[in-house]
Order: C-alpha cells, then structure tokens, then sequence
C-alpha cells in the first residue's frame, strides 16, 4: 500500500493571489417550466390563425376581427413575456457585471463595478419574494431579474439602491465581485 504525503490545511486567506479568479466569470440560470407558457402563448397565436382563416362567423366582420387581433396580440405577449425570461445570462469582467435576459439579450442591464459597494449571496430567491417572474420593481427592495427559484447574487449599489439576479453558482461570482471591488480599490488609493 503506498502512502501519500498529508494534504496541507485549506484556508481561505481572503488574498486574490492566494485564490486566482477567472479573467471573465459567466453563469446562467434557466427555467423549463416557463415553455409551457410559452406553449400556451403559441396556442393563442393559433387560435387567431384559425379564426382569421377558417371562421363561418355571421355576426359580422367586426366581431371576427376583434376575436383574431386580440388572440394574436394576446398569444405573443405571453410567448415574448416568457421566452424573455426563460433564461438569464451573467458575465462578471474587469469593470462591469452584464445581465443578458432570454434568447435575445434583451432586457440587459450593465453595472459598473465602479457603482458597486457591496455583492452579497441569496441562499434563496423566489419568485413571490419580487411578486413573479422576468424583470422585477419592488420600492422597498430595489431591482431583480428572477427566471427560477433558488440562489442569487445581491449587488448594493453606492446610490442606495439593491439588484438583484438568481444565478447558479451566486457564490463564484459574489467571490469574484468582492475581488475586484478589492483591487478597484485599491488602485483608487494608490491613485490618491
């Protein structure tokens, strides 16, 4: 049997150089459950369709066109208000964190490290906490993109103001914002 020297402790002595963070950190969330929506969007589109094809209505030209345009209407703001918001997309660089919404990238959103006073972990985010799903205004809790329940990322930024992302892996990247926040920091002390 061969015997292996013991491991040295871990310790996290909180010095970037001790723990080299990725140039660029990325990470997602995603929602399945948001393409039965989105499904339910398309059937409305459909039913439009069909109406406007396929329709013996004899209660007038009217009635018909107001029954396609709001089954249209209807059924493709529920796929755009789903299919935005199936997925989000994070990217943590030197200077900026980027959120990029659904399939698109739109809505996105940029913050400047340099406006950032703090990153914090959510161990659970939910839904109900910012009143639904998508891109989400609360006046006493500040911004948030919520696609999924569970862990999230909490940037408070220096005009007082909070957002919010769930994002898989929150940890990773609240690590990589307290890092850069240090060397940012530090470089405007050492410019002073």
């Amino acid at each position: 049997m061969r015997e292996f020297p013991p491991e040295p402790p871990a310790h996290d002595s909180g010095d970037p150089v001790a723990t080299p963070q990725p140039a660029i950190w990325t990470g997602r969330a995603t929602n399945r459950v948001q393409w039965l929506l989105a499904a339910g969007g398309a059937a409305c589109v459909a039913l439009g369709v069909e109406l406007a094809v396929d329709s013996t209505w004899t209660s007038g030209v009217a009635p018909l066109l107001m029954s396609v345009i709001g089954c249209v209407a209807a059924g493709l703001l529920v796929i755009y208000g789903t299919l935005a918001f199936v997925h989000v997309a994070v990217k943590v660089d030197d200077d900026s964190l980027e959120v990029r919404c659904g399939h698109i990238g739109l809505p996105r959103r940029r913050i400047s490290l340099d406006d950032v006073v703090g990153a914090d972990f959510a161990p659970r985010v939910t839904p109900r906490q910012w009143g639904g799903w998508g891109y989400r205004w609360r006046p006493e809790k500040g911004t948030a993109v919520v696609v999924r329940r569970g862990e999230g990322l909490v940037l408070r930024l220096g005009d007082g103001r909070v957002f919010t992302v769930t994002v898989d892996d929150a940890e990773a990247a609240v690590r990589v914002i307290r890092d850069r926040l240090r060397l940012l920091g530090a470089a405007k002390h050492a410019e002073a």
